[in-house]
């Protein structure tokens, strides 16, 4: 299982574009709402989600994706049950996917210091990082990092592409026309 958590404030495409292509692929993404039910992105697009913060336990987890966006991410950090999953992924050898400015939520919890990792220009100080390479999508060990809204879905596709092999990722790359 895969939790994509929403914060009041979430970039929409980061994180809407990840979940379908994810539910695409066949994967079981659940949307964790942080602070509610409802959650109002950065342009104030309404998402329900599917679960609430307070019902998410780490049985089966997978992986845990953050969407960036503003005051997303810092609603984001400031979740004992994102920082607790986060801590968990990591102790457990779980992947860790984070886009535009949340990849500085791994920063602040030191877990990039042994790793490369982008972000959304102007946050790579916050990363801590072993090294920011040149790239809109970065993986490092199970850390999937990427620029922005506008790598959202080769962020996706990256994601697929490592769960579920490149065939897989290169049909979905071609149902949806991203050549």
């Amino acid at each position: 299982m895969i939790y994509l958590f929403l914060a009041n404030g979430f970039e929409e495409i980061e994180a809407l574009t990840t979940v379908d292509i994810l539910r695409r692929a066949g994967c079981n993404i659940v949307t964790v709402g942080v602070g509610g039910k409802e959650i109002t992105g950065a342009h104030n697009i309404k998402v329900i989600v599917d679960i609430e913060e307070s019902e998410a336990d780490t049985k089966d987890l997978d992986m845990v994706i953050l969407p960036g966006g503003m005051p997303g991410t810092l609603n984001l950090e400031k979740s004992k049950t994102v920082q607790n999953t986060v801590k968990y992924c990591c102790k457990n050898d779980k992947y860790l996917a984070a886009i535009c400015a949340a990849p500085s939520i791994l920063g602040h919890m030191n877990i990039l210091k042994d790793h490369e990792a982008v972000c959304y220009p102007g946050f790579e100080k916050e990363l801590h990082a072993k090294k920011i390479p040149k790239k809109s999508v970065c993986v490092s060990g199970k850390i999937i990092t990427a620029k922005g809204a506008g790598v959202a879905v080769e962020f996706a596709l990256k994601i697929v592409e490592l769960l579920f092999g490149s065939d897989k990722s290169k049909l979905l790359r071609e149902s949806i026309q991203c050549m």
